[in-house]
């Protein structure tokens, strides 16, 4: 095999390539700190962008970027290059895209609620299994009710709605409790700290945009910007995560092909399963097995087998392991592991080559015909063509400027969606009451002024009645006064005049 066949790595008892026929059937690149894994990587890197292939990677360090830009001539990169035998070596850079989750230092990487998924949120979260319980039971209804989740508040809003109306919702899909709602709150205010309310949202990524090829036909080299993502270790594994399960379930099935569409290295691997739940871990062994088929291949780094799942070591056919140190019990463990995954050279004692090996060495398997792994081979890894180390800030800026991305994903969108509707529904409800609450009180009014003026009325007819009662007992009296005054003054005449 020769350079334009596959991709050289370096040479041990004689030169190693890795055949791009079989680079879909994803690989390992281990070793200490300072070994050299970095370098490996990129020069991994730089060869599948010259066979015309993308590459996503993370740039954990900040030291990737360089290889947007040629190396700088040096007598060592003379002296390796000799050894090695490589002809017509020529210092040139890859055509490269920076992307950043919070788009400060490259084009805004975006997702939206409901892409990401209850699953891979609530390993966001760190939920348990009753709190993963009712963020399902959100999306569900969210679903039901056409509720578009895309942003944090969205999220937020429909937790509310749901904690509001909890019996509604314990009687169809089970128990919604106050104490579950409040602690995916917190969790999610937590998460808004570490700035993941700019990765959620639109515009969402297009992830065509990864599989795209520059000048010179090369594949661009999509370089995540992750030095500070780093720092929140559990988002930047669900954010990876989260990348391949969207290749996995878009990327139409193509079979075997010459070459992958997309290769993606996945860099500090352990946290993507360090404390990682048995069904995430499953999910990303179905991804890593099934998504090959896709056409894409993943490179986990990581510094010793040990880091990964054996489920998911045995779908890594092609290794490049660098120098393990076994200063512990758990170290020489790690050596041994690594050692027992190659197919063994007879020539070399593999375990103890592991912890010889200086920087820049490294033991190399790859997959050859039929896709079976070649013997190890004790391999100096090749220098990489571009830079190492990174860009300058005007020259990221420049790079950045120039991007066919430019302007495309910069200004975020916040469209009509749960958050909106909910306040919507929440501000009707609200006139409707206050609406209702008028009517009641004018009717209210109009019953206290309908009794009073029947009181009043009452109060009148009363007043008059009395009135007429009084004038007739007066009109009474004074007539029996005169009756009987008439009748004592008649006695008394009477009586007079009867005795006269």
């Amino acid at each position: 095999m020769s350079e334009q066949t596959g991709i050289l790595i370096g040479k041990g008892e004689h030169q190693v390539f890795l055949n791009p026929r079989f680079a879909n059937r994803h690989g390992l690149i281990a070793g200490a700190t300072g070994t050299g894994k970095t370098i490996s990587l990129q020069v991994l890197a730089e060869g599948f962008s010259r066979i015309g292939v993308p590459v996503f990677m993370a740039d954990i360090k900040g030291d990737l970027t360089g290889i947007a830009t040629p190396g700088n001539p040096h007598p060592k990169v003379d002296e390796r290059v000799q050894k090695i035998g490589i002809e017509g070596f020529r210092f040139e850079g890859c055509p490269s895209v920076i992307w950043d989750l919070s788009g400060e230092r490259g084009h805004p990487v975006r997702a939206t609620i409901s892409d990401m998924g209850p699953l891979l949120l609530a390993r966001l979260l760190d939920l348990n299994d009753t709190q993963e319980g009712v963020l399902n039971i959100a999306f569900k209804v969210a679903d039901e009710q056409g509720l578009l989740l895309l942003d944090l508040k969205d999220l937020r809003a429909m937790l509310q709605f749901l904690g509001e109306n909890s019996k509604e919702f314990s009687n169809l899909y089970g128990n919604v409790s106050s104490a579950s709602i409040g602690a995916i709150q917190r969790q999610l205010l937590v998460l808004e700290q570490q700035g993941a309310d700019k990765f959620f949202g639109e515009p969402a990524l297009d992830l065509w945009d990864f599989m795209r090829t520059g000048t010179g036909g090369y594949g661009n080299i999509n370089i995540l910007a992750a030095d500070r993502l780093i720092n929140t270790p559990r988002l930047y594994a669900t954010f990876l995560l989260w990348l391949l399960s969207e290749l996995f379930e878009n990327l139409p099935e193509v079979g075997d092909m010459d070459k992958p569409r997309l290769v993606f290295f996945f860099d500090e691997a352990h946290l993507l399963f360090n404390g990682a739940p048995k069904a995430l871990v499953e999910k990303v062994e179905q991804v890593v097995k099934l998504i090959r088929s896709k056409g894409v291949g993943v490179y986990f780094i990581t510094q010793t087998p040990l880091d990964i799942p054996e489920s998911v070591l045995g779908q890594l056919g092609n290794r490049i392991q660098h120098a393990l140190r076994a200063f512990t019990p758990r170290d020489q463990k790690a050596v041994r592991t690594a050692a027992e995954t190659f197919r063994q050279n007879p020539n070399i004692d593999t375990a103890e080559t592991i912890m010889q090996m200086g920087v820049g060495e490294a033991l190399v398997s790859v997959l050859e015909e039929k896709g079976t792994p070649s013997i190890v081979q004790r391999t100096m890894i090749r220098p990489p063509q571009s830079r190492i180390g990174p860009l300058t800030d005007g020259e990221r800026s420049d790079l950045l400027r120039t991007s066919p991305f430019a302007g495309r994903y910069d200004t975020s969108v916040d469209r009509e969606s749960a958050y909106e509707i909910l306040q919507k529904r929440t501000q009707q409800a609200a006139a409707e009451a206050a609406t209702q609450e008028a009517e009641e009180a004018e009717r209210k009014t109009t019953r206290r002024y309908e009794a009073s003026s029947k009181r009043e009325e009452s109060s009148m007819m009363g007043d008059i009645a009395e009135g007429l009662l009084k004038n007739a007992v007066k009109a009474a009296t004074s007539s029996a006064g005169r009756r009987i005054g008439t009748q004592i003054v008649r006695g008394i005449l009477g009586s007079l005049f009867k005795g006269r």
